[in-house]
């Protein structure tokens, strides 16, 4: 049931991310697990969680420039997660913007994210926001 984030051969497993099993997650509103929650085409917390993995995954190998496609098997929604500019220094930090593409059936949107490396040398996503449109 748990996903498994493939990215250029190396795989991430995200069972850690869902600990929850399925009957013991509480329904407090009237959207469905694994719904898009908004209908201005944001994406869901469970479809960021595989696109903050790969951003990681993609900074940690040092790919560059070059885009790396991500996807949510559970919910269909993907993108691809591209590299900006160079490592800067943020404090003791060193950090890097990306940007995420997001489909998911009709809904588009692109987000703007930061992850930095942290001392033990693991990327984090710091950030990850929706661009606004227009």
């Amino acid at each position: 049931m748990f996903g498994v984030v493939a990215a250029g051969g190396c795989s991430l497993p995200l069972d850690s991310m869902f600990e929850k099993a399925d009957a013991q997650v509480e329904q407090t509103g009237s959207v469905t697990p694994g719904a898009n929650l908004s209908q201005t085409g944001a994406p869901s917390e469970a479809d960021l969680a595989y696109a903050r993995a790969v951003a990681a995954e993609a900074l940690a190998r040092g790919s560059g420039d070059s885009s790396i496609p991500w996807e949510n098997p559970q919910t269909g929604a993907g993108g691809n997660i591209t590299p900006l500019a160079a490592a800067y220094a943020e404090g003791a930090l060193f950090c890097r913007d990306f940007l995420a593409s997001y489909v998911r059936g009709q809904s588009q949107a692109w987000l703007k994210g930061e992850a930095c490396r942290t001392e033990r040398g693991v990327w984090e996503v710091k950030s990850l926001k929706q661009l606004k449109q227009g």
